[in-house]
């Protein structure tokens, strides 16, 4: 009978839930991890809540780290942040597989395998993703000298880009909003960044901005109409590189 750990779709859930399955000593063939809430009920299955504890994630992070490789790791690690119900079972299965192998780092070579292969593909998906938004996030200034930004991704990205703004923006009070995941990447002026989830905020705050964002967005907006050429406008090529659905959250598409 098949074995199905039901965990929450976070990275700590679902590294939990591979750490139960790895201890039991299962086969690929015999245990499969499900997501709360996305879960498809299976006759002869044997279900098992996965208690998620801090301790499990990062025996499961150093357990990859060491036997896979740092480079593995982090397509792992970018394939759990997608927006997939499976992405969880691709996983625990390339772990399994990878044990098969003589040398487990190579793991990500062996595309032919399913569960390899959808781990690629989700990895990349939320990479390339992360990265559009590195450039098209765009930061407003609160009333109260905060900066903030809404963005509405597919895929759990935060993890991803606040060490990026982090590093550029050092000594400024900034905070990402993803809305669609009511996730918060917060950064205090000379601190670290954290990760804030399932918090109530009074979001009417976030609606009133400086006087000084008000007359740069109007600035910015007046120079993104000057420097454009009318003639050479080309709608087809502007959606390769940009996107409509990230033009709604930027200033000069506002």
């Amino acid at each position: 009978m098949k074995t199905v750990y039901v965990c929450n779709d976070t990275v700590t859930g679902i590294f939990s839930g591979i750490y139960d399955a790895w201890r039991a000593k299962k086969e690929e063939d015999e245990c499969e991890i499900a997501l709360r809430g996305m879960l498809d009920q299976q006759l002869f299955c044997d279900y098992i809540e996965v208690d998620e504890t801090e301790h499990k994630a990062v025996a499961v992070e150093a357990l990859i780290k060491k036997h896979l490789g740092r480079k593995v790791y982090w397509d792992i690690y970018h394939a759990v942040l997608a927006a997939d119900a499976k992405k969880g079972d691709a996983v625990l299965g390339t772990m399994l597989a990878a044990k098969r192998i003589p040398d487990s780092t190579k793991i990500m070579d062996h595309l032919s395998h399913p569960k390899v292969e959808k781990v690629f593909e989700l990895s990349r998906n939320v990479f390339g993703e992360a990265h559009s938004y590195k450039g098209f996030l765009r930061f407003r200034e609160l009333a109260n000298g905060v900066l903030y930004a809404e963005i509405e991704p597919k895929n759990q990205i935060l993890t991803c880009l606040a060490p990026h703004f982090a590093d550029r923006l050092p000594v400024e009070n900034w905070m990402i909003h993803d809305k669609p995941h009511k996730m918060f990447a917060v950064h205090e002026a000379g601190k670290r960044w954290v990760i804030f989830w399932g918090e109530r905020m009074d979001e009417t705050v976030f609606g009133v901005v400086s006087e000084r964002e008000e007359e740069y967005a109007r600035l910015w907006k007046g120079f993104c109409r000057t420097i454009a050429i009318e003639s050479r406008t080309n709608p087809r090529c502007q959606l390769q590189h940009l996107p409509l659905r990230y033009r709604e959250r930027m200033t000069e598409f506002c």
